[in-house]
This record gives C-alpha cells, sequence and structure tokens, in this order.
C-alpha cells in the first residue's frame, strides 16, 4: 500500500507471489507456536478469521453483518491482557512486514522475467524512434541528461536497521527458492535458513530505544550505497549503454553518468539543531573515507583478474615510472607500501559496525546466490569514527595486512597473532607481506604491468583511507597531494589508461567487464559517493546578518525594506572585503551559521552540493547567502594563506507555502536582473539556475490539491522567467513518500509536470521508507533508476501536452480556490480541529518511535502551522483516515460538477496528464481510508463534544469518493488497477485487528501515560500499521 503500489502491482505475478506468501506465513505460525504457546497462538487464529470474514462480508457488500463482527473483534481485543495485546500486534506486525518483503521480492523478480518491460530503456527508445525522432538526436539527448537523486533524512523509516538486514536477507533467500535445480536436499536447508532468519527477527526488539544521532542517519544512507547501488549502478548504466547502441549503434560513453546521487543527511539542518559544522564535516569526510574503501576492494580484485601481459606503449612507459621509482626504495619499504593494511595508529574501531561478509545470505545458500548472481558477499566495512580507540597502549596500533583482510578465506576467523607480526618487528612485518604476494622485480621482467598499474592506484588509496582517518580524528596531514587521490580525475586517469590499452591489445572483452564497472563507478560516485546539499531557513540567515549590521551601527537588516536589502546586499558582492569583523561576539546561534559557511568554503563543491534556503520568499534570501558565502570563503582564503580549493556552492531557493509559490517567478526575475547575480550565474555555474519546489508544506498549508496545482503554475513561471532572461533551469522537487506529500509513482509523477520543466536535468529528493523501497534490493534499484531515466528522457523529448482547452485552466483555478478554503475552513479554521486531531490520533505518541534526530515541530509553539508535515500524515495515515491527502478535494470538484462543467472535467481527465495522475494519486489514497476503521477511533478516544466533526469529516470523505469517481468514470475505486485493488484489500484482515489494538491501547495510556509497557505495546502497533500501510510520512 505504498504511494509507488501501482508500479509494485503491475509487476506481481499474483500466483508465484501468494505461493511466497503462504511459505513465510506457514514458518512464520510454526515458529510462533514454539515462541508465544499454543494459547496465543489460537488468539491469534480467532482474531484473524474474524478479521477475514468481516473483510469478505464487506466487501460481498452486507455492511451490517461486517459490522457485528468488527464490533465482535473489537470487543475481545479489548478485554485482552496487556502481555496478550503485546504479542497479539508483534505477531499481526510481523505478518504484514513479510508481506512487504514478498512484494518487493515478486517486483524485483518480474523484471527479470519480461522480455522488454515498460517504461525501460529499451521499451523506451523503442517507442522514441518509432515516434520520428532520430538516432542521433536520442543518443545526444541521452548523453547529456543529468539526473540527481538526493536522499535524505526525514524520519519516516520505520524499521530498524538491524530488521531491514534481515527482511534483506529473506529476500536473497526468496530468489534462491525461484530457481528450478534444487535438490531436495537444496530446498531442505533453503527452508532451515528461512526458519532460522523468521526466527531471529521474531527474538529481536523492534523498537528503536534511542534517537538517532545525524551521523547515524548518514551512515545509514551510505549503507544504501554500500549494500545496493554499489552493483545496481554499473548494472544499470550497462542496460542504458546496451540499449543505446541497439537503437543508435552507439554504446553510451564510459564515463557518461545520467544520474548521480546527493545527500540531505548530515546537510539538513532546517529545524535541527543537532546538525552542526562539526557534523557536516564529519559525515562528508566519512562518506570520502566509505568511497575510498569500496574502489580499494575493486581495485585489489582487479589485479587478480588483470594478469596479461600485452599493453601498450602508453602503458608501458607509465610502468618503467613506477618501477623505476619502487627501485630507489629498501625491499622492505617497498613490499610494505604495496602491502600495507591501515597505517600505524589509524585502524579504528570506534565507529559503526556494518554489515558483516557474508550476513545478507545465509551460508547454506551461498553458492547458489553466486550462480543466480546475486551478490552473496558484501564486503566488510570498519568505518573510522570520532571515538578513537587504539588497539594497543602507548600509540603502538595493531594493524593487519589489507589482502588479508579482503581474502574471503580469511574472513571471520582471524587473530591478531595471525594477521600482524610482533610488535616491534618490522623486518617480520616484511617478511610476512613477502608470503602474501609475488615478489616485486627490480627491473622489469614478466609480471603483468597492468597489476603494476593497480599496484599504484592501491597505494594511492591506501594513503587517502590513511590521510582521511587522520583528518577524521582531528591530526594535521601534510602528505604530498601527489601521494593520494583528492578529485575523481586522478582515479580516472589510470583506470581509463588500462581500459585504451586493453582495447588497443585486442581485449575489449577484458576492459569491459570489472575495469568498466568500476570506471563508471568512479564516475557516479565520485570521491564522495553523495554531494551533501545544505539546508537551513532563511530567518536564519536574517539573524546573522542583523548580527552584523547591528555591530557595525547600521541598524537591523531584517528591519530594512526589500529594496534596501537588495541595495546592500549587492555592494557588499560586488565588494572585495569581508564583511564580518573577526572579533564580532555573536549567539551560539549565530555562530553556528557562521561555522556552517566556513565549513562549506573548506569543503566547497567537490563534497557539497548545494545550499538549499528553506521558506524562500524573496530574492534578497538568496543574496544573503551568496553574501555570507563570499565572506566565509574570503576568510578561508585569508587564513590558509591561498585561494578556497571547492568550488562556490549552487544556492538552491526552497519554494514551499502557497504564498511562496505563487510569488517564486516574480523573485526569480528580480534576481536574474540584478547584473552581479545574473553574471555570477553564467561564469560559475554554467548559465544554470537551480530552483527547489516543496509539496510538504504547500499540501499543509492549502490542501493536497490546491498545492498541486500552485506547484504546476509556480513551476510555468519560473520556466518562463529563466528563459526570458537565457538562462537554463533545473527544478528540484523536494517530495515525500506519502501522497499527501507529493509522493507516488515516480514515472506519473515526472509525465505530468507541466511542459518544458523537464528539460534533460531534473533534482528529485528521495525519503525515509521510500528509500527502503525503491533502492533497497539491487534488482529494484536498477529498475528505478532506468524508471528515473526513462520518464526524463519522455518528458525531454516528448514533452506532456498542455490543456487543449484553456478552460481547463480555470476550472483548475475554481477546484483549487473551493478546496483550498474547505480545506482551511476546518484545520485551521475550526477551534475544535487541532484537539480532535490529538484526540482521534497518535500525534501526540509518536514522538517515542525514535525514527528521526530532529523534533516533530519547527517551533515550540502549539498548532498544525509550526508541526512538521511529516508528524502531520503519519498520524492520519495510523487511524486509515489519511485526511491530509483528500480534504478539501471533495468540495472542490463538486463545486464544480454543480456547475454544470461535470463533462469538461471528463474530458480533462482523459486528455491531460497533470490532472490524470492529480485525480489517480487521490483516488488511490481513497483506497487505503477505511471509515469503520476511522469511526472507531471516534468513538473510543474522542469526546463525545466533538464526535460531530468526525461525521462530518467522513461524510466528506465519502463524498470525495463519489465525485472522484464521477470525474474518472470508474464504477469503484482503483477501476482501473484491479491488481492494485487486490494487494491493498488482502492486507485488511491483518491490518484491521492491529488498528483496533491501537484504540484500546491509547485508551489505557493516556489514562497510565507513564506505563512504559503500554508505550511499548502502542509504538509496536505504530510499526505495524505503518508496515501494512508500507508508508508513513
Amino acid at each position: 500500500m505504498t504511494d509507488i503500489m501501482d508500479d509494485i502491482a503491475e509487476e506481481i505475478s499474483f500466483q508465484s507471489y501468494e505461493d511466497d506468501l503462504r511459505l513465510l506465513f506457514s514458518l512464520l505460525t510454526d515458529i510462533l507456536h514454539r515462541e508465544v504457546g499454543s494459547n496465543i497462538m489460537e488468539k491469534v487464529e480467532h482474531t484473524r478469521t474474524l478479521s477475514q470474514s468481516a473483510c469478505l462480508i464487506r466487501a460481498a457488500g452486507i455492511k451490517n453483518t461486517a459490522e457485528l463482527l468488527e464490533k465482535q473483534l473489537a470487543s475481545e481485543l479489548s478485554k485482552m491482557t496487556l502481555e496478550e495485546a503485546l504479542k497479539l500486534g508483534r505477531v499481526f506486525s510481523h505478518f504484514l512486514s513479510l508481506m512487504g518483503i514478498a512484494e518487493n521480492h515478486h517486483r524485483s523478480r518480474r523484471t527479470k522475467n519480461v522480455a522488454q518491460v515498460a517504461k525501460s530503456c529499451d521499451d523506451t527508445f523503442n517507442q522514441l524512434i518509432h515516434s520520428g525522432l532520430s538516432p542521433d538526436k536520442l543518443y545526444d539527448t541521452m548523453c547529456n541528461q543529468e539526473v540527481e537523486i538526493v536522499l535524505t533524512a526525514h524520519p519516516t523509516q520505520i524499521n530498524r536497521r538491524t530488521l531491514q538486514y534481515k527482511h534483506l536477507r529473506i529476500s536473497h533467500l526468496l530468489e534462491v527458492n525461484d530457481r528450478k535445480d534444487l535438490t531436495q536436499e537444496d530446498q531442505d536447508g533453503l527452508i532451515e535458513d528461512l526458519v532460522r532468519e523468521i526466527t531471529s527477527i521474531w527474538q529481536t526488539d523492534e523498537l528503536r530505544r534511542h534517537k538517532p544521532t545525524p551521523v547515524d542517519e548518514a551512515r545509514s544512507g551510505l549503507n544504501y550505497i554500500e549494500q545496493s547501488l554499489w552493483k545496481a549502478v554499473p548494472q544499470y548504466l550497462r542496460r542504458v549503454s546496451n540499449a543505446l547502441k541497439k537503437h543508435t549503434g552507439k554504446p553510451l560513453p564510459l564515463t557518461c553518468t545520467p544520474i548521480r546521487f546527493g545527500s540531505w543527511m548530515g546537510g539538513d539542518r532546517d529545524g535541527n539543531p543537532n546538525v552542526t559544522a562539526k557534523v557536516t564535516k564529519d559525515v562528508s569526510l566519512l562518506s570520502r573515507w566509505m568511497a575510498i574503501d569500496l574502489y580499494t576492494r575493486e581495485v585489489e580484485n582487479l589485479r587478480f583478474e588483470l594478469s596479461m601481459n600485452q599493453c601498450s606503449d602508453r602503458l608501458s612507459h607509465l610502468v618503467h615510472d613506477i618501477l623505476r621509482k619502487a627501485s630507489e626504495k629498501s625491499e622492505e619499504d617497498r613490499y610494505q607500501s604495496w602491502n600495507r593494511g591501515p597505517q600505524k595508529g589509524h585502524n579504528v574501531h570506534g565507529l559503526p559496525s556494518q554489515l558483516p561478509a557474508g550476513a545478507d545470505a545465509p551460508s547454506h545458500t551461498d553458492c547458489f546466490l553466486e550462480c543466480n548472481k546475486v551478490e552473496s558477499h558484501y564486503p566488510q566495512l570498519d568505518v573510522p569514527g570520532s571515538e578513537y580507540k587504539r588497539l594497543i597502549e602507548n600509540g603502538e596500533a595493531a594493524s593487519s595486512s589489507y589482502s588479508s583482510k579482503n581474502n574471503p578465506k580469511s574472513q571471520g576467523n582471524t587473530s591478531p597473532s595471525q594477521t600482524s607480526p610482533p610488535k616491534g618487528s618490522q623486518a617480520g612485518r616484511a617478511s610476512f607481506q613477502k608470503l602474501l604476494e609475488p615478489r616485486m622485480p627490480a627491473q622489469n621482467s614478466s609480471i603483468s604491468p597492468y597489476r603494476i598499474i593497480l599496484g599504484d592506484v592501491k597505494e594511492k588509496l591506501m594513503n587517502t583511507r590513511s590521510r582521511l582517518e587522520q583528518l577524521l580524528e582531528g591530526h594535521p596531514c601534510d602528505m604530498d597531494p601527489s601521494d593520494y587521490y583528492d578529485t575523481p580525475n586522478q582515479l580516472l586517469q589510470p583506470l581509463l589508461l588500462l581500459f585504451e590499452s586493453l582495447q588497443s591489445c585486442g581485449s575489449g572483452i577484458l576492459a569491459d567487464g570489472r575495469l568498466a564497472d568500476l570506471i563508471r563507478r568512479v564516475s557516479v560516485f565520485g570521491m564522495v559517493l553523495m554531494k551533501i546539499d545544505l539546508r537551513q531557513e532563511s530567518g536564519r540567515h536574517s539573524e546573522t546578518l542583523d548580527a552584523v549590521t547591528g555591530y557595525l551601527g547600521m541598524g537591523k537588516y531584517s528591519e530594512w525594506d526589500e529594496a534596501k536589502k537588495l541595495e546592500f546586499l549587492s555592494k557588499e558582492l560586488k565588494g572585495k572585503r569581508p564583511l564580518v569583523p573577526p572579533t564580532i561576539e555573536v549567539s551560539p546561534e549565530v555562530k553556528e551559521v557562521l561555522d556552517t559557511f566556513r565549513i562549506a568554503a573548506e569543503l566547497g563543491s567537490d563534497s557539497l552540493g548545494a545550499y538549499v534556503i528553506s521558506m524562500a520568499s524573496n530574492a534578497s534570501d538568496v543574496l544573503a547567502v551568496e553574501l555570507l558565502q563570499k565572506d566565509a570563503r574570503l576568510a578561508v582564503a585569508g587564513a590558509q594563506g591561498r585561494p578556497c580549493v571547492g568550488g562556490i556552492l549552487r544556492v538552491v531557493p526552497l519554494f514551499e507555502t502557497v504564498g511562496d509559490l505563487r510569488g517564486a517567478g516574480e523573485v526569480i526575475r528580480r534576481l536574474l536582473s540584478i547584473d552581479w547575480y545574473r553574471d555570477h550565474i553564467k561564469k560559475n555555474h554554467n548559465g544554470h539556475q537551480e530552483v527547489m519546489v516543496g509539496y510538504s508544506d504547500s499540501g499543509k498549508d492549502a490542501g493536497r490539491f490546491a498545492a498541486a496545482w500552485e506547484l504546476y503554475k509556480a513551476q510555468e513561471d519560473v520556466v518562463a522567467a529563466c528563459k526570458e532572461f537565457g538562462i537554463k533551469v533545473t527544478l528540484f522537487h523536494g517530495r515525500g513518500g506519502s501522497i499527501g506529500r507529493g509522493g507516488g509513482p515516480t514515472h506519473l509523477a515526472i509525465q505530468s509536470q507541466p511542459p518544458g520543466s523537464v528539460m534533460g536535468t531534473l533534482r528529485s529528493t528521495e525519503q525515509g521508507e521510500m528509500v527502503q523501497a525503491k533502492f533497497g534490493l539491487p534488482g529494484i534499484a536498477v529498475r528505478q533508476l532506468e524508471v528515473y531515466t526513462t520518464a526524463v528522457l519522455l518528458a525531454t523529448l516528448s514533452p506532456p501536452k498542455p490543456p487543449r482547452d484553456q478552460n481547463w485552466r480555470n476550472l483548475m483555478e475554481q477546484i483549487s480556490q473551493i478546496s483550498s478554503k474547505s480545506y482551511r475552513n476546518t484545520v485551521y479554521e475550526n477551534p475544535e480541529f487541532l484537539t480532535y486531531f490529538e484526540e482521534a490520533t497518535p500525534q501526540a505518541e509518536l514522538g517515542n518511535l525514535n525514527i528521526g534526530s530532529r523534533p516533530t515541530r519547527r517551533k515550540t509553539s502549539v498548532g498544525i502551522g509550526h508541526l512538521r508535515a511529516i508528524p502531520w500524515i503519519f498520524a492520519w495515515t495510523q487511524t486509515r483516515f489519511v485526511l491530509p491527502a483528500w480534504l478539501g478535494v471533495g468540495a472542490g470538484l463538486k463545486g464544480v460538477c454543480d456547475m454544470g462543467h461535470a463533462d469538461e472535467l471528463r474530458a480533462a481527465y482523459k486528455e491531460w496528464p497533470f490532472f490524470q495522475s492529480t485525480l489517480d494519486l487521490i483516488e488511490m489514497v481513497l483506497g487505503k481510508a477505511d471509515i469503520p476503521i476511522v469511526k472507531h477511533y471516534d468513538e473510543v478516544l474522542v469526546s463525545e463534544s466533538r464526535r460531530d466533526l468526525g461525521e462530518q469529516l467522513r461524510n466528506e470523505l465519502m463524498a470525495t469518493e463519489k465525485f472522484v469517481l464521477v470525474v474518472t468514470g470508474h464504477e469503484k475505486l482503483y477501476g482501473n488497477n484491479k491488481s492494485l485493488r487486490m494487494l491493498i484489500e488482502s492486507r485488511f484482515p491483518y491490518l484491521n485487528p492491529l488498528n483496533m489494538l491501537q484504540v484500546e491501547i491509547l485508551k489505557r495510556l493516556r489514562s497510565e501515560p507513564e506505563n512504559h509497557k503500554l508505550r511499548d505495546a502502542l509504538l509496536i502497533t505504530i510499526n505495524g500499521i505503518a508496515a501494512g500501510m508500507r508508508n508513513t510520512g
């Protein structure tokens, strides 16, 4: 029931899905009989049977009988003891989690079994060529396309990382189970592995006991790179290249990067005081460390593979240079430099323990996973950390050979005595290294030239890693820049030389294997894996300038009008002296802003992406950041005695509220009319302006439909503004996971953008549980990367049609106005609504989930206005009301239909992608809503004086459903997607008991707020419902 479920539904073979579900459910049931006993299992089976009967009878239209069964179920659950409720909640939560695992597996499975999958590169290129597009135009557009997927730290991933790993291992086992050549012994062993995994999941605490830190969140994001995207990206690029070669005759250039990745983890400080300048620097260094570690492993594998001797003259000359330099070292030093592990004092074990080698693949199935091209051996990553711990006192750190560390035979069974020579024995260490690798000749002989080059590459990579470890520990590092890698091009140079040599010697088949994959990885991931965006709220920059102008005796910056601000900022930007005096004393909040800009100046655009200004509303908001950035760069350059090495960050205004969206185009026009700014964009950003539009706050501000229409118009206006000044524009879409926050199927979302708004470039956020759903498994990740690629390509070369009838825009305006007024009358104008929201949902209790590092409110004041969009939507999703996604829509559609425009709306739905996708998403979310469940929350939890409000809202939900069906022409919800309806309805027998349990637990908890066992029981139901809805916020 995720908001990408229509993608899932169309890619599932229901027979095999149900077979797998039957297997997993039967194993879980057997395990539970042992773990919780027959008495609890009798209650589980009775509850499941009663719930399923009620669902079937309600689906058959016999509502009165269904209502009686539902009341009986609720009554029985309310009489359970706390211990029984805890166990029952856990059981149903795990049933729903297994359903999610099976769905994801079969979504991945089907893409492998279909000759030409819809929305694939092959399918899309074929469509475009047959529509009359020239192969050259297709090739050039594809090679110049730029899509960046930005992973954020938004707290919507409900599962602990430990459980995510265990779910991943079950997915791998299901993939093995698909094999047709398993013997009975193999099948028995596989079942044993599944039993072990499910037992382990049941015995694991599913609740987070502590809030994650921003570094924890960043580590989690990096984990998706290591465990999934590291494998998926080369496969995806091969798929693009093969399809291009098939349809244009030319493959994708080796260093072409149609997709890159960014991150807000460790950089998003909007309303999160836990993200500091130091955190940003540490996360950036950590990301670099992990990139170098991953590259080192790949180089080590390549050294084993590229054993041939024939090479090009250029490569031969480079080999002679390397051997000449190596001969200048003593033999012992040479062996250590080519084969050493981490340098003394830098074998750090303080920070995260990543997934152990092979942990995702149970031992019995290793051989089958390898045969089935499933990565069974994820390399281990010992990430360096701030808690620096030496293994041996007095500064003597134990070190192990990097080669032995990455030798599969030695993984997990080596001791320090086996991997390192006696303390102080340098000769012993060198002798030990000789046993691990062939002796390096002093003169050129039969050793492979490719291995010599890769040995040199490995040495520089390990120097780079040691340097990063020193920087992470805060130690100075004066290493010669020629001894380590600082940019992707430095690493690419020798790799491309190897590639060219193999090609010139007739070994193209070898060049296009692991070596090509490594070159593609370096091109996509660079030296940082994901560049970090910085984000801060515009008011914090005004406060900082207030401090500066006040100190300089110029008055209070924030009290100036816009014209005076722009005059001041433009003048200072043209100047060459720093603005902020070094002696200024400021508040901790202002100091943190200044420190962030200083770190940005030190790291530069090699490590960081964009600086995003949330709640931007004026041109001065952008120039203020440009000035603070310029000032910090001058200060850092002065301190270092040389210009800043890193490039200038892009400054990106984020327009979020309806009012700011309406003014977005004019803000961009005002900016581009300023000579300094326009010249700056052309000189430093290649004539490219980036603008971000926010879906979360606009939806909370005006309702989903009004927000969608304002976003559509804002994008049109921003594109037109940039066009007027001859500036290219990239739109950055701040989408959440849920429909209420702009989520939805990727292809549908991109294809419904205004014509001309996607011209070969796009940035988009992926958040929380959507990252896991879209990129958690390599097979699914490859598919999602393809969908992004083909959607942007189609939107560029065959953009969606504008509305055929100008009156359709007028109708959208009317629907938007009516729906927004209805939404705001309820949410902001009704004095009873806030209390109703707090009573009818678990909103107040969500803070105990510990799923994110940031507070649930931007400010401490009460009210909907300062509540973040995620808990706002999360709370309504829990009760199955999903109110933010549809409230007001029914009133808008009804109002326009009552004016006699129903036929025009039907025509617009059939022909206009924007209107069609908007209604399809609302129809999807209406199918998630469950009026009987919502009514049960109201009857038990809401004060009698406010139950009338609940009834009014339920009536509005039914009216919305009615008028959505009137316009779409469907007989019932999901009329155009029966597979999706089947998937969603199959979850109800497991979801309904969890909702009823949650109601009873909330009732008890509000009488005993300090009862920690009740709180745990509530959090378990929240986890279970989130797993069942496959969506949080």
